[in-house]
């Protein structure tokens, strides 16, 4: 039996409509769970409730958590002794800037590997694609409203996105992959591309004209970020969010084509399905 924590999550509910044979949601919230229209059993347990969390889990022999990776350890407790994981984590634990999510995660990678337990942690990159996310809305709504793009050092800084059927297809396939030990694979587009290419793509899949990149310091954005909370005709974008736009976020993704036999759709295609 498969149990599949995280399920009315974006990517959970994704897996779900994806997954094509029976499985046990594990929700937090059985109305949110429920609006989502998909016919399957569900439990409901928070992923702090020990005891909630090894009733819900009881029997499976596959479990899918698309929950934060910081609640590892209690799914690992809980969990059938011989039951076989696939974790959702992110390219997060690999920022030069740590925080809360990215420790999070580094955490919760720790203790899958030092758990002996068989399955495969998936880190992707940024999720784009999927109902009701806002990442490449959220910019496209920017640039709807800005004649120019400031970007902190003109936008050269690499990003690899990933579109939401290709995490769904890496999770299935993960799923059914037999190893004994536990593996670790990254997950991202097949390319990466300077972020201001990145928002030109963006742009033409939204039909606006790409915006002229304005280049300014990370550390100026940083201090106007806050004005974006007093706008109301802006988007909200915080400090971290600019200062993470200053690294490289490029990834080799040999295990994911080789390993798991996803092989992600170009960028262009991508966009238009999510603008479509």
């Amino acid at each position: 039996m498969i149990a599949i924590l995280g399920a009315s999550g974006r990517s959970g509910a994704a897996l779900c409509r994806a997954l094509g044979q029976p499985f046990r949601a594990v929700v937090r919230d059985a109305p949110k769970w429920q609006a989502l229209g998909i016919p399957a059993p569900h439990a409901v347990a928070e992923l702090g409730d020990a005891a909630a969390l090894s009733a819900a889990l009881a029997g499976a022999t596959t479990i899918i958590s698309c929950a934060h990776a910081r609640h590892i350890p209690a799914i690992l407790a809980a969990a059938p002794a011989a039951a076989r994981f696939v974790f959702m984590g992110s390219t997060r634990r690999h920022s030069r800037w740590p925080d809360e999510h990215g420790n999070g995660v580094r955490a919760g990678e720790a203790a899958f590997l030092a758990s002996g337990r068989a399955g495969i942690l998936l880190h992707p990159t940024m999720i784009y694609g999927a109902e009701g996310e806002d990442n490449v809305q959220r910019l496209a709504a920017l640039m709807r409203r800005l004649p120019f793009l400031p970007l902190p050092g003109g936008g050269t800084s690499l990003v690899q996105p990933i579109h939401q059927e290709d995490v769904t297809g890496s999770l299935l396939a993960a799923a059914a992959r037999r190893n004994t030990a536990a593996e670790v694979i990254i997950i991202a587009g097949p390319e990466p591309l300077a972020y201001r290419d990145f928002c030109a793509e963006v742009a033409r899949a939204a039909g606006l004209v790409p915006r002229p990149v304005l280049p300014l310091p990370a550390s100026l954005l940083m201090a106007l970020s806050p004005l974006t909370r007093a706008l109301p005709f802006l988007p909200r974008i915080g400090a971290e969010e600019i200062r993470r736009l200053t690294e490289d976020k490029a990834f080799d993704i040999t295990a994911m084509r080789e390993t798991l036999g996803v092989h992600p759709i170009p960028l262009a295609e991508g966009l238009a399905r999510t603008f479509s």
